[in-house]
Parts: structure tokens; sequence; C-alpha cells
């Protein structure tokens, strides 16, 4: 009998003191706690930078998603879209005016079959709705773009609006008598004698060429025109352009004539 109760009590004895250790597998720590030697969890200590960021809202939870633009915004924008896409010509937004089609000349040489008139081109309006063909147009917006918006941007608030002295005209070069047929009698010339700013102010021709403060950012118009026409005149030509830059689209297999 004492050595059954003797077993009973050993066998009780063992149950109660058990392993050391669970053998479940702990679950891994939350991110952004550490873990002391005593094995603890305590949460991670937000540094100053951090702390400063969740104060300021700018933390890694602030989204990175753009804000939507408010529904007005969107709306004006469609609506000035759809206004600039209904005066296009040429297919570009940016050359704004109308289409004409074909215009017969009086004389033999003249005339062309695909005109339009255009008033504005990349925001710089003509001070005269001018008649020429969609290489043209396009040939001035690249002129605009790329050298004449550029070039004048620092001056008066900007480029505004182009004096337009000639485009298209049934005659031969410079109204000479006897002369080949004028490129502006093919639609194919503009001819720019001033360039106004946003401030009001106008840069002419035949006065910019040679004043102080004009002349090196005339000579960058003129030659920034090379390129996109293929001739370009101006007061350093000949006696018929002092006032004005004639440009036209004609090519020529040595390349642009500029003078």
């Amino acid at each position: 009998m004492k050595r059954w109760v003797a077993l009973f009590f050993c066998l009780a004895g063992m149950a109660s003191a058990g392993p050391d250790a669970s053998l479940r597998p702990e679950s891994r720590p939350a991110a952004g706690a550490q873990v002391q030697p005593s094995g603890t969890i305590q949460p991670r200590k937000r540094d100053a930078a951090g702390a400063a960021a969740a104060r300021r809202g700018d933390g890694p939870t602030q989204s990175l998603r753009p804000e939507q633009r408010p529904r007005k915004f969107r709306r004006i924008a469609r609506e000035q879209e759809k206004l600039r896409q209904r005066g296009a010509v040429c297919g570009d937004p940016e050359i704004q005016g109308e289409v004409v089609g074909r215009v017969r000349g009086r004389i033999s040489g003249c005339g062309l079959s695909d005109a339009v008139r255009i008033r504005a081109v990349s925001g710089v309006t003509l001070s005269q709705q001018a008649v020429i063909d969609c290489t043209t147009a396009k040939a001035l917006k690249a002129w605009l773009d790329d050298t004449a918006k550029p070039a004048l941007a620092r001056m008066g608030g900007g480029l505004s609006g182009l004096r337009v002295a000639a485009h298209y005209a049934c005659r031969t070069r410079n109204n000479q008598p006897g002369a080949r047929i004028s490129e502006h009698g093919r639609g194919r010339a503009i001819d720019i004698s001033a360039l106004k700013l946003r401030d009001g102010s106008m840069i002419t021709v035949r006065k910019g060429w040679n004043a102080e403060a004009t002349r090196d950012v005339m000579r960058q118009l003129h030659s920034g025109a090379c390129g996109p026409f293929g001739t370009v005149l101006g007061p350093n030509s000949d006696r018929f352009h002092q006032s004005h830059f004639h440009f036209d689209t004609a090519r020529y297999r040595s390349g642009p004539y500029c003078r």
C-alpha cells in the first residue's frame, strides 16, 4: 500500500513541473517593436524626425496619390479645349482660323488649292487674318514656339502679337514688272513688320533691327526662322525689306536662303 502511495505522489510531482518552455512557436513581434533581452516586447520609440513628420502630416502614412482637380476646373478645361478645337485648322488646335479652300489667281501662276485664313498661332494673335497654306502656317508655328516666344519671354511680359504686313497677294516679286510670281501669290509667304509685347509696347523691324536694346534679339528672330522657312529676308537683304521680315516656304536644293 505504501508503495502505491509513494508512486502516486511521484507521478503527480512530475506532471506539475511540466516542460520549461512551450513547444508552440511564438508570434513575431509587430513592425516597429523591439525585443528586450528579458523577452518582453516594447514599442519602438519614434525618433524626433518621425514625430515631427507625423505632426506635419507628411509622414509615411500620407498618400502619394495626387488630389483630383475640382470638377469645376475640369469642366472649364474641357470647354476651353472644345473652343480651341472648333477654330483649329491644319489639324493643329494651336493654329486658329478657318478653312478657305481653293483660291483662284487673276494671273497665271497665282492661287492655291488648300488655303486657310489664320488669326492666331500658339496664342499669338495676328494684326490681320493671313491667307496662307498649311505648310506655311505650321512653319510660322515652329518659329514662334522655338524662337520668337523664347527670345522675347523676358521683354515686356512676352510676345502677344504679330503685325502682318503681307500674306496672300497675286503679284510678282517685290511688285516689279516682268519679275517672277512671288511666293505671296502662291500662299506660301507671310511678312512680319513688328512684334507686339504683352505690356502693349511694339518692336518694329525697321527701328528694332539696329537699336541697341533690341538688335541682338532681332537677329535671333531672323536666324531662327532660317530652317522652318525656306527663304528668310530682312533689313540686310535688299532695299525692299528694310521694314519687315519676309518668310516663305519655297525650298531650294542648296538649302534655305537667308539674308
